[in-house]
């Protein structure tokens, strides 16, 4: 399972760009996503924008911390985390589970490290592997 964060938000973005964005779901700064198995042509989407998104490996302890915490559901009724998150990561899609294809969250605890120069100053932007769930926690 892939977890996408946007952090640029939407001023001066390109048109090609903006789009593909929007067809992720990310449409706001600080939304996320989460895809369970992403096809070619989601990975394409994902390496398209890598210099405006966050984004690795999400672990099952930590979905199901997002889905408690920051997950809406679609008709209004509670959220039961752990039989969702065991649902999501079963193979069903968010929308199957009466929830919401996207999540908000807030801006990080302790501020953001650098947006520029990632891999030089170690910015927040790009792939981070396993490390994203550190990230995610700062944000919920």
């Amino acid at each position: 399972m892939i977890v996408l964060i946007r952090i640029k938000g939407e001023v001066g973005l390109n048109r090609d760009v903006e789009e593909t964005l929007n067809r992720l779901r990310l449409k706001k700064k600080y939304s996320c996503v989460v895809i369970h198995n992403p096809k070619k042509e989601e990975l394409g989407m994902i390496h398209k924008v890598k210099d405006f998104i966050a984004f690795g490996k999400i672990n099952s302890a930590e979905l199901e911390k997002l889905i408690e915490k920051r997950g809406q559901s679609a008709n209004g009724k509670k959220i039961n985390a752990m039989e969702t998150a065991k649902g999501f990561e079963s193979g069903k899609k968010l929308q199957e589970l009466n929830l919401k294809p996207f999540f908000r969250l807030h801006p990080p605890i302790g501020g953001i490290d650098s947006k520029k120069n990632f891999g030089v100053a170690g910015g927040v932007l790009g792939n981070h592997g396993d490390k994203i769930n550190e990230l995610l926690e700062r944000m919920l």
